[in-house]
C-alpha cells in the first residue's frame, strides 16, 4: 500500500507542492505550526530515520541541503528556521515514510514539545 507522500508525489492526492527534484519534493504543511512550515520528503520510501541504512547517507545530506535551500528562498534563513525530523510514535510521526518539517517566521521555544 501507498504512503500518503506516495499518493502526493504520485498527483493522486492534491497537495501544494512547493520543490521538487529527482530525489525529493516539499510541500505545505496542511495543519502548519510556524507562519512557514513545510515538509521536504524523500521519493524513497524509508518508513522512520532510524531505518535509513549506510547507502541512504547521501539521500539524507540531499534533505538538508534542500531544506536548507527552500528555507532560502522563502526568506527564513535571515531570522532562523527549525527541521524536525519525528521518529517514532512517542515522538509524534504519525505518517510512516521519513521527512522533514521546516518551521519559521516566528520565534520558536526550547525544547519543543
Amino acid at each position: 500500500m501507498k504512503t500518503l507522500f506516495e499518493k502526493i508525489a504520485a498527483k493522486e492526492i492534491p497537495a501544494e507542492i512547493i520543490y521538487e527534484d529527482d530525489q525529493c519534493f516539499a510541500i505545505k504543511d496542511i495543519r502548519p505550526q510556524a507562519p512557514s512550515h513545510f515538509l521536504v520528503i524523500p521519493r524513497k520510501v524509508i518508513p522512520k530515520l532510524s531505518q535509513a541504512s549506510q547507502q541512504d547517507k547521501e539521500l539524507l545530506g540531499h534533505l538538508l541541503l534542500s531544506c536548507t535551500e527552500i528555507a532560502k528562498k522563502l526568506g527564513l534563513d535571515e531570522e532562523g528556521f527549525r527541521v524536525v525530523i519525528n521518529n517514532g510514535e512517542m515522538a509524534g510521526q504519525t505518517v510512516f515514510h521519513l521527512h522533514m518539517h521546516v518551521l519559521g517566521g516566528r520565534p520558536l521555544s526550547w525544547p519543543p514539545g
